[in-house]
């Protein structure tokens, strides 16, 4: 849709996530963008009460501003759907599918995407064969170098960069604090890159990279959501060639899980120029630090623009 229409939006933020505090930032931005844009936004906290209330007075669409598992694993959206509520962001499945990392990691790899070696443990694998067999079988198959983090979550919650054995039970018992599964994966050095996926009707298209270089090494929590914590380049430093190839990889996974209206799609360029998938995210953080902003400033666009397009073509699908 591309004439302008009013809209009645409700923006979903907070919840009883870990990532609560990183979800009322995120609403906030966008119920400030939206009405910005000509809209009638409610910013509101999902609660009891919460289908009641769209059930007596129903928006002409909502907009999920949730992070964590209360917005991210597909639940609310199948609450939204059978409601026949319309909704900003992607279906319950492919939500499912993004939300658990080693399940987007099959996919992606099945269909050739490069991805870092894993293995996905599930705290009962450790009752059941011992914590020291199981690691030693972790250190043998992904090495000391290795990155650690839970299967589902996001804001870099629970995440451990492993450089050597001693600190990998730690960075286990970390993982295990956000999720009953953890990930770990093979360490890949190289240029870590944001590339966020907007479609409002006319396909997906990829902004330009963001490049992120956290003043730690570790783009952690803190290195997210604090400003001065990391360097932020976008575009990215990289290629045009490098750049060509990390889009297309971008929006064929946006593609392979299904996501809609907006995404973002995490990557690392090694030194070979080899592009490594290493997440989808169906419900990407917009405060004012996050990396969809950033792309979307980068590629010439207002926020309030790409934000009223996303609205209304989910209002109008």
């Amino acid at each position: 849709m591309t004439s302008f229409k009013k809209l009645d939006i409700v923006v979903l933020a907070g919840g009883i996530s870990h990532e609560r505090d990183v979800s009322l930032r995120s609403g906030r931005r966008v119920a400030e963008e939206l009405q910005a844009a000509g809209h009638t936004v409610t910013l509101r906290d999902p609660d009891a009460t919460l289908f009641g209330a769209l059930a007596e007075k129903t928006p002409d669409v909502v907009w999920p501003a949730l992070h964590g598992a209360s917005g991210e694993d597909g639940a609310l959206q199948a609450l939204l759907r059978a409601r026949g509520i319309r909704y900003v962001g992607s279906h319950p499945e492919a939500a499912g599918l993004a939300w658990f990392k080693p399940t987007a990691k099959v996919l992606v790899s099945r269909a050739g995407i490069a991805t870092p070696d894993w293995l996905s443990l599930p705290t009962e694998t450790f009752r059941e064969l011992g914590a020291n067999g199981v690691l030693a079988e972790v250190l043998y198959s992904i090495g000391e170098t290795a990155v650690v983090k839970p299967a589902q979550g996001g804001s870099a919650q629970g995440v451990t960069i492993v450089t050597e054995a001693s600190e990998l039970p730690r960075a286990m018992v970390d993982a295990y604090t956000y999720s009953d599964v953890a990930l770990i994966e093979k360490k890949i050095e190289g240029t870590e890159l944001a590339i966020t996926i907007l479609d409002s009707g006319h396909g997906p298209v990829a902004l330009p990279a963001v490049e992120i270089q956290p003043l730690s090494g570790v783009y952690s929590f803190e290195a997210r959501y604090n400003a001065g914590e990391t360097t932020f380049y976008a575009p990215a430093r990289v290629s045009d060639e490098v750049a060509k190839r990390a889009a297309e990889v971008a929006v064929q996974v946006h593609n392979l899980l299904g996501l809609r209206h907006v995404s973002r799609i995490d990557l690392i360029v090694d030194a070979e120029g080899v592009v490594w998938f290493l997440e989808a995210n169906m419900l990407p953080g917009l405060t004012e630090t996050s990396l969809v902003p950033q792309a979307i400033e980068a590629a010439g666009l207002t926020l309030a623009s790409a934000y009223s397009a996303l609205a209304i073509e989910a209002a109008g699908e």
